[in-house]
């Protein structure tokens, strides 16, 4: 599990960040956190998860990049909020890849150009 550089902390999550990224590298049972991350598929743009399952399949068996932390699913509703607001003004779109590693591909088809994300 790795943690992107500008980590997005909750308001109640900032108040426990040492406990809670310590409880996360020591697999502890962390009742409450919820992780947000990107999607393993589909066409979302984030995926919320209890911080319970990032150890278990299929987390476990993937490489997941952690983008936010908050304490209750509340707060991570607006964790994730306020990463796609920044990811929109950053980019000006919703391709989450473009803003972890700069830039996303145009895959040309029978429709024409397409975002590839």
């Amino acid at each position: 599990m790795d943690y992107y550089e500008h980590l997005y902390m909750g308001e109640k999550a900032k108040e426990r960040r040492y406990g809670i990224l310590q409880g996360l590298r020591e697999r502890r049972l962390l009742p409450e956190v919820y992780v947000i991350m990107p999607p393993l598929s589909g066409n979302n743009i984030l995926e919320i998860i209890p911080s319970a399952l990032v150890y278990e399949p299929p987390y476990r068996d993937q490489e997941i990049l952690v983008m936010g932390i908050a304490v209750t699913y509340w707060e991570a509703l607006e964790v994730a909020g306020q990463i796609v607001d920044e990811l929109y003004r950053r980019t000006g779109g919703f391709c989450l890849r473009d803003m972890i590693q700069g830039g996303c591909g145009f895959l040309e088809g029978k429709g024409g150009k397409e975002e590839v994300c």
